[in-house]
């Protein structure tokens, strides 16, 4: 057993069911999603020894050498893989067989590209929808005025499960700040609810290592956690 591994998560777990009881929630309706960026394969088998079952990669490359092997073997046959990063099209054709979901969808063409592939290997894949939600321009994701007509011509494709939207938060010490990226993120989540009421729709992915305790409390059901789970990147 990794050790530093277990304490780390159990420090987590910790927080985790602290955020949930300021924002009077269960900790059972929070999925934590392990990044294993720049981390080794070894970080996977041994977080899902813990039962951690969602892992998620940001770049097309790493995930394929990571999880290629590990997504076909019967040793984790509930594992679920999320690509959490910008996905560029002419990627999809590889990732697609690997992953459980695409996090990062911000565009009508990319989600059509999945949808096709998704289609050719008789799968459904959930995705995400991203949201630049506190508008810095280097950032991927669409505004939130143009979320609505994205998901309106995203729902209809066959082969995809539009779950949810993601974002990230902005990378300041200031918490009101990221308070209102998150509390962005949910309003619009409920907007589409109440316009589109999409079948699936489930999922506020919100909160990485350094805020995902607000995250929490404005009402995340899934955080993304990398350095806090698994050290310093390498």
């Amino acid at each position: 057993m990794d050790f530093e591994l277990h304490t780390r998560l159990g420090g987590i777990l910790q927080q985790i069911s602290e955020s949930c009881s300021r924002a009077r929630r269960a900790a059972s309706e929070i999925t934590v999603v392990a990044i294993t960026k720049t981390h080794p394969g070894s970080s996977i088998s041994n977080a899902y020894a813990l039962g951690v079952r969602h892992f998620g990669e940001n770049r097309a490359q790493e995930l394929i050498e990571k999880y290629s092997d590990i997504c076909s073997s019967p040793n984790y046959l509930d594992i679920a893989v999320h690509f959490v990063g910008h996905l560029q099209s002419n990627k999809v054709r590889k990732v697609i067989p690997i992953i459980w979901s695409v996090d990062s969808v911000d565009s009508v063409s990319l989600a059509e590209g999945i949808s096709l592939v998704s289609g050719e290997l008789g799968k459904t894949t959930r995705v995400l929808l991203e949201v630049n939600t506190s508008g810095e321009p280097q950032k991927f994701g669409v505004s939130p005025d143009e979320l609505l007509p994205l998901a309106e011509r995203i729902l209809p494709l066959p082969h995809l499960r539009l779950a949810g939207l993601m974002t990230v938060g902005p990378n300041v010490d200031d918490e009101s700040s990221i308070r209102r990226s998150f509390v962005a993120l949910r309003e619009s989540f409920e907007r589409i609810r109440q316009k589109l009421n999409p079948p699936y729709w489930s999922t506020l992915s919100m909160g990485m290592s350094g805020d995902y305790p607000i995250a929490i409390e404005e009402g995340a059901t899934e955080i993304r956690l990398g350095t806090a789970l698994f050290g310093a990147r390498s």
